[in-house]
């Protein structure tokens, strides 16, 4: 590919249940986007539906996996530049701009953003959750989505060039408490599942009583969650209890 010349976008997202957030994410990469392209893990709601109010592709496809849907997903779109977001993101109008900049003039093979998160209305600037950048814009031939489920990132070939664009992703990922909490009890689980099968094991001390309060206390003091006040209260105490069940579900896992 020549540097210095315009690219077509596609814009991948994988959807699963996503009716209250992905009109919003469409409708931010409209404008930039010469395809957009929707694979749903057979949603139950009314995703299908409003993503077909959109010029959109839409297919369909059982869930595998995080990273393996993204890899399927990527691996359908039209164009090789590929921008991938998930349904509970927004691109802001700042960053909107600079990939339309990046797009007539293409120079690296993969840009990263930041991403900015929301946490019951405010956003959470601490607690490692920002700047939280993420490698979204790529050459799908010099890129695989990599990882340990469900935490999945972009891996690059060796020799590419990664260019930072200091913008925003704007992050709605928990509209309630108990939505936020139901998420740590899930991702916990497909990590436990992650980790056994790679013949992990825990023990009581270390893993389930010393590294969530170890999580607790990075989250909320080292990161500096305290300035995040309430929310950086609640996001430290969850996610200390995310780690929590993880590893019990891994000593769960292995004395079967």
């Amino acid at each position: 590919m020549a540097l210095n010349n315009e690219v077509n976008i596609s814009v991948v997202i994988i959807t699963y249940n996503e009716e209250a957030r992905i009109a919003a994410c469409i409708e931010s990469v409209v404008g930039i986007a010469d395809e957009i392209l929707v694979v749903d893990s057979l949603s139950q709601d009314n995703t299908r539906e409003i993503c077909r109010n959109y010029d959109v592709r839409f297919i369909e496809n059982a869930f595998p996996g995080y990273i393996e849907q993204k890899n399927y997903a990527t691996s359908l779109a039209k164009y090789d530049i590929i921008l991938s977001l998930d349904a509970d993101e927004v691109l802001s109008e700042v960053l909107k701009e600079q990939i339309r900049n990046v797009k007539s003039n293409w120079e690296a093979d993969a840009y990263a953003f930041n991403r900015l998160s929301s946490f019951q209305g405010k956003w959470i600037y601490h607690c490692g959750w920002y700047p939280d950048r993420k490698i979204r814009l790529f050459n799908r031939r010099k890129a695989h989505w990599g990882g340990f489920n469900p935490h999945d990132h972009i891996i690059m070939d060796d020799n590419t060039r990664i260019q930072l664009i200091k913008q925003d992703i704007l992050h709605y990922p928990y509209d309630s408490l108990n939505e936020y909490i139901n998420k740590a009890n899930t991702f916990s689980s497909i990590e436990a599942q992650t980790a056994f099968e790679k013949g992990n094991n825990s023990t009581v001390l270390f893993h389930v009583v010393l590294k969530p309060f170890y999580t607790f206390i990075e989250k909320f003091f080292i990161r500096l969650g305290i300035l995040d006040g309430y929310q950086g209260f609640i996001i430290s105490i969850v996610s200390s209890l995310g780690k929590f069940l993880k590893y019990v579900k891994l000593r769960e896992l292995n004395r079967r």
